[in-house]
């Protein structure tokens, strides 16, 4: 698979959250930033955080959080064998439901890692 399955996701994801936000209402916007907040570092830096936010995602088997988790951690510096300890985690907390979910988070990961443009901002999913 080329890197368009990452181009799709990020154009996709960047138009609707930009639909999204133009609406004018105050509980998505709030929530958008909040989710926003608690990614930034704190006591926790941020490439612990996107972890967590990966396994998390893997567990409740939500494709488009997952990638985008994956691609916030290769931008914090999380190296693959760190984001594969971190699948490992998904695995077993999720059980073999969750295999489908690491095949694409691989491939999302090999096609970042070939050069394809991750997303930008960080807003949920």
């Amino acid at each position: 698979m080329s890197d368009d399955r990452v181009r799709a996701f990020t154009e996709f994801r960047e138009r609707m959250n930009e639909r999204i936000l133009a609406e004018p209402n105050q509980v998505v916007r709030r929530f958008f930033a909040l989710d926003t907040q608690a990614y930034q570092a704190g006591v926790l830096d941020v490439a612990t955080k996107e972890l967590l936010g990966l396994v998390a995602s893997l567990v409740l088997r939500c494709d488009d959080c997952i990638s985008y988790h994956v691609a916030k951690c290769r931008d914090a510096g999380v190296g693959r064998d760190a984001m594969f300890e971190a699948f490992s985690i998904g695995l077993v907390v999720g059980g073999s439901i969750v295999i489908p979910h690491l095949r694409r988070a691989v491939d999302f990961l090999d096609q970042l890692e070939a050069g394809a443009e991750a997303p930008a901002e960080h807003a949920h999913g």
